[in-house]
């Protein structure tokens, strides 16, 4: 049964339009995606930069709930206006959209504070699912990223989960395929309260403050297993 307090913050969240700015430096690419998201009732994009420098001040006038970073933006590059929201502006959510899919590239999005790396192959269902997940306070990755994050290291050990229970590490890896609490609860037949409670014992015994560290520590120590769950699903 859907919990009636999520749905109503979902109601809630799409009476008011998602406020987005594009970073991306290939016109064409950032106009095909500001049509895209622009034909959705509940988006609406109020900046667009090519460059970093661009970027940092569309974001600190317009101060959206979402950006859409390219990794390899001209200048200082994306990495930079990843840290540079996070130091200045951490309530704005940066997800980065790339033609890469290197894994350097991704944990240092991470790390610099992005809260979701898809990639340009992604579709349009997948990333409005994707933007809509973010404001909601989920982590997304695209499902090829996911996918080789969910495969076991060659030779690798198994220390770093030793000290999780194996109903834990069914939690970790469903937030490490971007799965909302709600997503997490269906999936494991819980409760929401029950998952709430498995996830913040988990972030307690990693040192962890956050799902978005918890999603790059199941990256770096490739917790195994799962199918990936993208938003919307």
């Amino acid at each position: 049964m859907a919990d009636e307090s999520d749905e109503s913050v979902a109601d809630e969240l799409r009476s008011v339009p998602i406020r987005v700015v594009l970073a991306e430096d290939h016109k064409l690419v950032r106009e095909g995606i500001h049509e895209l998201l622009e034909g959705e009732p509940d988006f609406k994009v109020v900046g667009e930069a090519s460059t970093t420098e661009e970027a940092q001040i569309v974001v600190r006038r317009e101060h959206p709930d979402v950006v859409l970073v390219d990794i390899q933006l001209p200048s200082e590059g994306g990495i930079a206006l990843l840290r540079c929201l996070a130091a200045e502006m951490p309530e704005t959510r940066a997800v980065v959209l790339s033609a890469y899919d290197d894994q350097v590239y991704v944990t240092e999005a991470l790390e610099a504070g992005a809260v979701g790396y898809l990639l340009k192959t992604t579709s349009r269902h997948e990333l409005v699912a994707a933007v809509r997940a973010v404001v909601m306070g989920a982590t997304v990755f695209d499902r090829e990223i996911s996918r080789r994050a969910l495969q076991p290291a060659p030779h690798q050990t198994r220390e770093p989960c030793s000290h999780l229970t194996a109903r834990e590490l069914d939690v970790v890896r469903l937030i490490a395929t971007s799965a909302s609490n709600k997503q997490i609860a269906l999936a494991l037949g819980l409760g929401i309260r029950t998952v709430e409670s498995y996830v913040s014992n988990v972030l307690t015994k990693l040192g962890l403050s956050s799902r978005t560290e918890l999603a790059l520590w199941a990256v770096r120590h490739h917790v195994e297993g799962g199918q990936a769950v993208t938003p919307g699903q």
